[in-house]
């Protein structure tokens, strides 16, 4: 599997733990991080056994952004040619980001400690985020004199509002749990790691219980409605809803309220 060094992935139960597995270089992201991350969503997307995925990381910090050692070299010529070139990198690496969205089954971001610049990006592309009270966020990327290019510009906006998106995207200033619980980035606190793990695997759960085809369903609308509007988002869920009601799950929902127990969805 690409990028097996810098990942780690374990399936449980339906659920997908990825652990960030770069602690020495703090969860910084090369290019084999972006490749790998790309990858693997990919396979999860495809993966029938896998209903959610927890991202998580080893270390001391959930991620310190873009690894400019080794990236750096990506700015450093001249010209209109290799401006294009440029251009085209990043798109590559915006594409490796966007794997994790375009992901069909739900993805958790389980963070602790700093979480910076492409941090941000990348869990800005997950769907729910939890956090330690350790962790502290940023997007740092005015401070270090960038346009952040991976997507948080485009995505936090609808996660936390225009307010608090462009104090911060514009001050590059840290902010905390506790500041992100606030506005919203993430739903939950806990107070340590542990009790975040304990805490993403329950949401998880929670998750996998439901129909695999209702909770990508729902993920595919909210996606296309955030990205194309209120009215072709409702003829699109009318058109997604007419390919699922007459699932084998939706029978199994009836039948298990009806027997007064819990339903056993099979994606089907």
């Amino acid at each position: 599997m690409a990028g097996q060094e810098i990942f780690k992935a374990e399936k449980q139960d339906g659920i997908l733990w990825l652990t960030l597995n770069r602690p020495d270089k703090l969860n910084t992201m090369n290019m084999a991080f972006f490749q790998g991350l790309k990858g693997h969503f990919q396979e999860f997307d495809q993966d029938d056994e896998v209903r959610v995925v927890i991202i998580k990381a080893e270390g001391k910090a959930f991620s310190a952004g873009i690894d400019f050692m080794e990236l750096g070299g990506l700015i450093q010529g001249e010209g209109a040619r290799f401006r294009d070139e440029l251009s085209r990198e990043i798109l590559k690496l915006q594409d490796c980001i966007n794997a994790v969205e375009r992901c069909r089954k739900p993805v958790i971001a389980a963070v602790h400690g700093p979480c910076i610049g492409g941090g941000v990006d990348l869990i800005s592309a997950c769907d729910i985020r939890l956090a330690s009270r350790d962790a502290v966020f940023s997007i740092r990327e005015t401070k270090v004199a960038i346009v952040a290019d991976l997507g948080t510009l485009q995505r936090l906006p609808h996660i936390i509002g225009h307010g608090w998106f462009r104090e911060l995207a514009l001050t590059g200033r840290d902010f905390t749990a506790e500041e992100a619980l606030a506005m919203g980035l993430v739903t939950r606190v806990t107070p340590d790691r542990d009790a975040l793990y304990s805490e993403a695997e329950k949401l998880a759960r929670d998750i996998a219980s439901c129909s695999p085809l209702a909770v990508q369903g729902v993920k595919e609308v909210i996606l296309y409605s955030r990205d194309n509007g209120v009215y072709p988002g409702l003829r699109y869920v009318a058109q997604k809803n007419a390919a699922i009601l007459q699932s084998k799950d939706l029978v199994e929902a009836f039948q298990a309220f009806m027997e007064k127990r819990p339903p056993k969805f099979v994606g089907d």
